[in-house]
């Protein structure tokens, strides 16, 4: 082997015969005589000082020639000739590496032996400016230039700030401590910074807020819709709790506003105040069957309030600072009322102001195929104080106004995920090259990208159209008709949607090649948190609306 010392002479180790050095480089393959003769040369300044030569060095220098990189021998030999009066400059004793000019601790020319191109990745823009449809659409409807900027100035910091969050919270999931160190039951969710950052961000940008202030009347809820859908991509899923934060304020407010403190704090932009909420239904018997399925029992007590026991089976956001809960409530005798009529909607804050869980214990968290960053648990409700919200027999029709908005936010986290994957492929198609030419210039893959771009537009306007009617019939201004199309549209648009965004988002990652399935790019992410799109889809098929 070949190394340098700190005075950069050559030193050598592992000798052989000056004989077979030229022979065992024309071993090598047919090489020219310009190149032959420098190796001779070389072959005999060695013999004058030694009588012996490095093997693995001539190696190593013939490699080099193969290379056609003459000038490399030339300096070599340039290099042994100057240094062939200091005793020194050959060892036969194996020397420490030492640091070279540009690398460091290894041999002369490894780093040949890994070529010098590197695939430029996919890099993500300002997702506003790069959606001419999201912007033709506002042109036509919403032609303000306040909501332009707005939009503009929120996909800037997705890119310089909200996606990089998103990333560390797919990387950073989630745990649960039920104990502390000396073994009392403390139930902690313990979630990285940045899934806390999120939620800062997401009260600093309205992004529920804008659905309730009605800064463009009629229009407010397709300005809400307009940033989520440029947001939920990045996320982090934090675009989860904040539908259900949606629904929750949405149903306290069509119940003419029971819990004012609770809707202002779910409404606020003031980071400190905002409150997150979670839709704690599921139970063992089944999701949407909740009419058959609910067996959680609220007991009530002398001052009003009401104590839950029951088993909740899959809690999203679990976290969440408020929940709204579907129990039944038990008369004197302990019975409770069987169906629909039975049901009974509650809302509970879930942490107390010490920090313990409100009668609640964390049994374990789902180990899910998507979602990763967010928290979703199996939970034990054992004397949870609560809060009845509806009339007593009314809690399914209490929380149909929640179902339409999650189902609405789970359109737009479906339409935003083809986007998304749409707009990466397309500005990846523009730098990488195969078969002599760019993605881009390959008739059938052009054909790829643009169905996948038919797709997306089709459900992108499906899913402003159920907005803007949303729009309208919050303020008052929806025709009867409008009203009924609203009722129909919302669960068809979450099950086409969801069921279009694994497919899309799948075929998507094809045109990655194999760096679409590396975790370490961020894209089989977004396969994995489609899929609950259309999980969640597939029950529109079989609840009655």
């Amino acid at each position: 082997m070949i190394y340098l010392d700190s005075n950069e002479n050559f030193l050598f180790d592992d000798v052989c015969d000056d004989i077979t050095a030229p022979l065992l480089i024309q071993s090598y393959g047919a090489v020219s005589q310009e190149v032959l003769q420098l190796v001779v040369d070389l072959q005999s300044t060695f013999s004058k000082h030694r009588s012996s030569v490095c093997c693995p060095g001539l190696v190593m220098i013939f490699e080099v020639c193969l290379r056609g990189n003459r000038q490399v021998l030339r300096t070599f030999l340039r290099h042994l000739v100057q240094g062939s009066s200091s005793s020194t400059s050959i060892s036969r004793t194996k020397p420490e590496y030492h640091a070279l000019p540009e690398m460091q601790a290894v041999p002369l020319f490894s780093r040949t032996a890994i070529g010098t191109f590197f695939q430029d990745q996919p890099v993500l823009r300002n997702p506003f400016t790069q959606d001419a449809l999201l912007q033709s659409y506002l042109r036509r409807h919403l032609p303000l230039r306040e909501v332009e900027s707005e939009l503009r100035t929120f996909g800037e910091r997705i890119v310089s700030e909200i996606d990089a969050l998103g990333r560390q919270c797919e990387q950073n999931p989630p745990r649960l401590q039920q104990y502390e160190a000396w073994g009392r039951r403390v139930d902690r969710i313990i979630t990285c910074h940045a899934w806390t950052r999120m939620k800062h961000i997401a009260a600093q940008e309205g992004l529920v807020a804008a659905g309730y202030e009605r800064r463009f009347g009629e229009w407010s809820r397709v300005y809400q819709v307009s940033k989520l859908y440029l947001y939920a991509p990045s996320a982090g899923l934090f675009s989860c709790p904040l539908a259900m934060t949606d629904g929750a304020a949405k149903v306290i407010q069509s119940l003419g506003m029971p819990i004012k403190e609770a809707f202002d704090r779910l409404t606020t932009r003031d980071e400190k105040r905002f409150w997150t909420s979670g839709q704690w239904m599921t139970e063992r018997r089944g999701g949407s069957d909740v009419a058959n399925g609910t067996e959680t029992v609220a007991w009530r007590q002398e001052d009003g309030s009401y104590r839950l026991h029951g088993f909740k089976w899959f809690t999203s956001a679990t976290d969440a600072d408020f929940t709204l809960i579907l129990a039944r409530i038990a008369n004197e005798d302990g019975n409770t009322t069987p169906g629909t009529r039975g049901l009974c909607l509650f809302c509970a804050e879930v942490w107390g102001s010490d920090g313990c869980t409100n009668g609640i214990e964390i049994q374990r968290l789902k180990d899910k195929l998507g979602t990763r960053q967010m928290p979703t648990a199996e939970l034990l409700l054992d004397g949870t104080r609560a809060q009845l919200l509806s009339e007593e027999g009314r809690g399914v029709a209490s929380i149909a106004n929640m179902l339409t908005l999650t189902r609405i936010h789970n359109t737009v986290s479906a339409v935003a995920a083809m986007r998304r994957i749409t707009q990466l492929a397309r500005e990846y198609s523009t730098k990488r090259s195969v078969f002599g030419k760019l993605l881009k210039d390959h008739p059938l893959h052009v054909q790829t990208l643009g169905r996948l771009e038919v797709e997306t537009r089709a459900a992108f306007l499906l899913m402003m159209e159920v907005c803007r009617l949303l729009g309208r019939e919050e303020t008052g201004a929806a025709t009867e008709r409008e009203t009924h199309l609203l009722r129909l549209l919302t669960p068809v648009a979450k099950l086409y949607s969801g069921k279009q965004a694994v497919a899309v988002v799948s075929e998507g990652l094809e045109c990655f090649g194999g760096q679409g399935y590396i975790e370490d790019t961020g894209l089989p992410a977004m396969l994995r948190d489609a899929q609950p799109c259309m999980c969640g889809a597939s029950w529109e098929v079989l609840e009655p609306h």
